[in-house]
């Protein structure tokens, strides 16, 4: 039986912090050859389905023309009069395709394209208390991504599938320091979930011509933080606003599956790891954002967002045993950086009912092009949005947005430091599409 008749099959779940990973090996002889690694990695999507997508986040700590506001920024509610209601539903397409070059040494097909499509969906509510205070609660997702390549493509001794999503609750409260001056908090509950399978090479340094065995791993935690924001108006043209959200940890601990391991001396090691000891810990990046509007005239309103995320707290250290016939290692350097994040749009109120979103943003690497892996390709980004919203009752809006998220080429080359084998290649013209609406009711 081949690893692929083992797969499980459903959908991919991600869509993004320290990730530490113990996998204990106890008595191993040292004289085998295998290759576990778990990922855990991801992108912080900007996109929820709200109109904001289509500015490409420009903007994103002023924008206070729905209860979404408060994922970016919580004192933007504060500008929101009565109760208002906002459902968001989007889908992310990819084009990441991975072709060999002359240093891949695995056996393998070159994996599909491995990241197909991922569903998401939002919801926003804001009440207006009085003249001063406003209360809200949001449900969504912008952190994850979601892998999944062939089960026998060249890289399987790396990654087959690999997964963490984080859906985020938020309950929150603004308040009306002044005319011009509002603060919100929100404390921050993310459901996390992690899933992550591999395939396990059966041959002993390289002897044989037994089947892959595969390891799977998956587990769900919650973890807790805040987002706070501060908004100010400067005039009746400009508008500032700053927000920062708290770093989240996620736990993950459970134990491994493991199936088709047919070589005796993998099978008696892996026999003596303690499994329930593999735990997997990551902080979903905290994030500072400063933005600023300024109203050209009735029409023309001009937007700007600036950014930053600490990856580099995201985790260095992933699960990867890899043995030689002298030793065995048990983890992989995650070499993952800060990112900063840089957007600029504008929105145009062609008429009372219809108002056109247009943005542009850049996003810097989390990693080096040399430390890039294949569980989670990640890169620097250019973000091309545009969208609209349109008044279809007095009470009543709809938006829909589309965002072409390009990562251009990505070269990869990634190598057991023990046992030696190595994928490489590229992912030419790498690029995310995102299609969304959504509704907003007033009362």
């Amino acid at each position: 039986m081949s690893a692929k008749d083992l797969r499980r099959s459903g959908s991919p779940f991600t869509s993004r912090n320290s990730v530490r990973a113990t996998l204990s090996l106890l008595g191993a002889t040292g004289l085998f050859v295998s290759s576990l690694s778990a990922q855990a990695g991801g992108i912080m999507i900007y996109e929820a389905g709200h109109e904001g997508t289509g500015l490409a986040n420009a903007g994103s700590a002023v924008l206070a023309t729905d209860p979404s506001v408060l994922m970016t920024n919580p004192a933007g509610i504060s500008q929101l009069a009565g109760t208002q209601i906002n459902f968001n539903a989007q889908v992310i397409l990819g084009d990441l395709s991975f072709s060999r070059d002359s240093a891949n040494t695995f056996s393998g097909n070159e994996g599909g394209n491995a990241l197909k499509y991922l569903p998401g969906s939002s919801f926003f509510i804001s009440h207006e208390l009085d003249d001063r205070s406003t209360i809200g609660f949001g449900m969504y997702g912008n952190f994850g991504l979601a892998l999944d390549y062939d089960d026998d493509w060249a890289g399987r001794y790396f990654t087959q599938e690999s997964a963490i999503i984080g859906v985020s609750f938020q309950p929150t409260y603004a308040y009306k320091i002044s005319d011009d001056l509002s603060i919100g908090f929100g404390p921050r509950f993310m459901l996390g979930y992690f899933r992550t399978e591999v395939a396990v090479n059966n041959n002993v340094l390289g002897l044989g011509n037994a089947d892959d065995g595969q390891l799977r791993y998956k587990d769900t935690d919650w973890g807790t933080g805040a987002n706070i924001g501060l908004l100010y108006n400067l005039n009746d043209r400009t508008r500032l606003g700053v927000a920062w959200t708290s770093k989240v940890k996620l736990e993950f601990e459970d134990r491994p599956e493991l199936k088709n391991i047919t070589n005796p001396l993998l099978r008696f090691a892996l026999n003596r790891v303690d499994v329930d000891q593999l735990s997997i810990d990551m902080n979903v990046p905290q994030t500072v954002t400063t933005s600023v509007s300024y109203q050209l005239d009735p029409q023309w309103t001009l937007l700007g967002s600036l950014g930053w995320q600490d990856w580099s707290d995201f985790g260095k250290v992933g699960v990867e045993v890899d043995t030689d016939a002298a030793s065995t290692s048990r983890t992989a350097d995650r070499q993952y950086k800060d990112t900063w994040h840089v957007s600029l749009g504008a929105q145009n109120q062609i008429n009372p009912k219809l108002r056109w979103n247009v943005g542009v943003a850049y996003d810097s690497s989390a990693v080096e092009d040399k430390d890039r892996t294949v569980d989670n390709p990640m890169n620097e980004s250019w973000r091309l949005a545009t969208g609209f919203n349109y008044a279809l009752q007095e009470n009543l809006d709809m938006h829909m947005s589309y965002t072409l998220v390009y990562l251009a080429d990505m070269e990869v080359q990634q190598t057991k430091s023990r046992s030696g084998g190595s994928v490489s290649g590229e992912y030419k013209n790498a690029a995310l599409h995102v299609i969304g609406g959504g509704l907003v009711w007033r009362f």
